[in-house]
């Protein structure tokens, strides 16, 4: 699904991404962790084609995602609330980010339907903009319009950071649906190492823009990345 091949990205002199070969297949749901300053934001963001390398590549299904836009189609990410159209209510995003895949209001409308209880009360029918939710919430819409898409490839960066015990419940319970299913490939990058084992089936462990650990999550997983943390200067 996603292939690196010798990425590297630098700023002032320092080499905040430096991936030799990496490959995350079809249907794998993929955690990517490590302190500040790893490198996963800036990996997240080449990916997307949001930031150009220094060197190397990003393939998504085999096509440089630089050279092509056919991933787009596919490809559904949310990295923070500075993605989202914030002078829009959530319906009329929905509804605008629906058209853009050639979804019907209606097809939009039983999309959302299915996230009532992600949404809990707090989304819909508030008339509200979003730039006036909470952080929490505005995850939420954000969260929301990625899974309306259906994508095959699905970004999420700290989804869990900024929402209550509930949705996070809620919200890795859709992600392990999604898993089950085989039909979305999920990269989720988060500081909540609980959260991601639970959730991930492989977990990607940054360090100084290097991946250094490359794990197949087990029951011995979350100890194994606490100890590791809990040395680190």
């Amino acid at each position: 699904m996603i292939e690196v091949q010798n990425l590297t990205k630098s700023y002032s002199g320092v080499r905040v991404v430096n991936i030799p070969a990496l490959v995350i297949n079809k249907g794998e749901t993929i955690g990517l962790i490590g302190n500040n300053g790893a490198g996963k934001t800036t990996l997240f963001r080449m990916i997307l084609d949001l930031i150009r390398s220094d060197g190397g590549e990003v393939l998504s299904k085999g096509a440089n995602v630089v050279q092509n836009e056919n991933w787009r189609d596919y490809t559904a990410a949310y990295l923070d609330e500075g993605f989202l159209i914030d002078y829009l209510t959530p319906e009329e995003y929905f509804y605008f980010v629906g058209s853009l895949h050639q979804l019907t209001r209606a097809h939009v409308d039983e999309k959302l339907s299915t996230l009532t209880e992600f949404f809990n009360g707090e989304i819909l029918n508030k008339r509200k903009y979003i730039r006036d939710l909470s952080k929490g919430n505005q995850c939420k819409v954000g969260v929301a319009a990625c899974l309306l898409q259906s994508p095959e490839l699905l970004m999420l960066d700290e989804p869990f950071a900024n929402i209550d015990p509930s949705t996070q419940i809620r919200l890795k319970s859709i992600l392990k649906d999604a898993a089950a299913s085989g039909n979305m490939t999920t990269i989720v990058s988060s500081h909540d190492l609980s959260h991601v084992t639970e959730v991930c089936q492989r977990i990607l462990l940054m360090e100084k823009g290097k991946i250094i650990k490359d794990i197949h999550t087990d029951a011995n997983t979350l100890k194994e990345l606490e100890e590791y943390f809990s040395v680190m200067q």
